[in-house]
């Protein structure tokens, strides 16, 4: 009795120190479980597997106990060690999806999201070097490079390559969730006035202004759809959370519908291009070039197409260059221009089409 009474102290501190005011100090927290608290959860179910195996030698199998609770535990105990075996396993196993809401992700972000610089950006360090050309690439996690395991997969990185490191300095101002607005105050206020810059555009980007506006989005907050005990579950446990994230939730066409409102409700868009003039006013003031690349829903290019032409014709009026992409995405499989089935975001073809367009737009006399 003392050892579970143990147990479960150590159970609330580890998987509800909310409930208590507990706060764990280490880098990404609470977004994800350090190695060394993963460690500690290990610890803990190891320690729970040896008492419950202790509990069903000396309760059943020793004391010859028969009768229906003696074979219900004799059934039980074997399910309940192997949930928590893969309660274990699941700790351990990474996988991306569109943000970072599932443990699985988390887990993701903590192995492959580096190197992160001083910023706070999924990028190298800022360097003082004169005699080079300052490119700055702005975006969300589309420019972050989400979901890429490798950083040099992503396109900053590989048209810095193209470029020449000698010539060009390519920094990446991408950050996950970002939207315009964010993007213009980021870019103003990075140490490196640029010679280029270049947007990766979303159109997802109009997302923020159009809830600032009164529009809705309906069953788009994660676990939304979960209650009771259960919600408990899912969000602080890795297997059950790991099965909830592989199936649908929130459906595409909810989503689409909202984008397709916002660009057509001219409170909304207008509101969004003021935003973007922000950017394109700072390009002007310190005459900088500008590259605009438009990445469509991967698999309603069309569609998504028609819903930002507002943006792109805005950003051609003022001067801004936008670098197609869409003819050479129809080229790409379908399920080659993610990086998973649980991500939609771009895959390593897809950041190769992209910095090979941008190269050629930049290189044109």
């Amino acid at each position: 009795m003392v050892r579970i009474i143990f147990l479960g102290f150590i159970f609330i501190f580890l998987f509800y120190p909310d409930k208590f005011h507990v706060k764990f100090d280490y880098p990404g927290f609470p977004q994800s479980d350090s190695w060394y608290v993963r460690l500690a959860k290990l610890a803990f179910w190891l320690l729970l597997i040896v008492e419950i195996l202790r509990i069903f030698y000396y309760g059943v199998v020793k004391s010859k106990a028969k009768g229906l609770v003696a074979n219900i535990v004799t059934i039980t105990v074997p399910l309940l060690v192997t949930l928590i075996f893969l309660e274990i396993i699941f700790m351990y196993i990474p996988q991306s999806h569109e943000g970072v809401l599932s443990k699985a992700s988390q887990i993701w972000w903590e192995k492959y999201w580096n190197p992160v610089n001083a910023l706070g950006y999924h990028d190298k360090e800022v360097r003082k070097e004169s005699g080079k050309k300052q490119v700055l690439v702005i975006g969300d996690s589309f420019a972050a490079g989400h979901g890429l395991k490798d950083v040099n997969e992503r396109f900053s990185n590989i048209l810095e390559s193209k470029l020449g490191t000698d010539q060009y300095n390519v920094y990446n101002l991408g950050m996950s969730g970002a939207d315009t607005r964010d993007e213009a105050k980021r870019l103003k206020e990075f140490p490196v006035k640029p010679d280029i810059v270049i947007l990766e555009y979303f159109p997802n980007d109009i997302e923020k202004v159009g809830r600032e506006k009164g529009l809705t989005l309906s069953g788009a907050e994660p676990y939304a759809d979960l209650k009771g005990p259960m919600a408990t579950i899912v969000k602080r446990f890795y297997l059950p959370n790991f099965i909830y994230w592989q199936l649908p939730h929130t459906g595409f066409s909810t989503f689409e519908k909202f984008v397709q409102t916002a660009y057509t409700d001219t409170t909304v868009l207008h509101s969004h291009l003021r935003d973007l003039s922000e950017m394109t006013a700072y390009k002007d003031s310190i005459g900088a070039k500008m590259y605009a690349v438009f990445i469509p829903f991967l698999f309603q290019i069309d569609k998504s197409a028609g819903y930002t032409k507002p943006v792109e014709d805005f950003l051609k009026s003022k001067g801004v260059t936008v670098v197609g992409i869409n003819d050479g995405i129809v080229k790409i499989p379908e399920k080659e221009r993610v990086v998973g089935k649980n991500d939609g975001h771009g895959s390593a073809a897809l950041n190769g089409l992209i910095a090979d367009r941008l190269y050629k737009a930049m290189k044109k006399p």
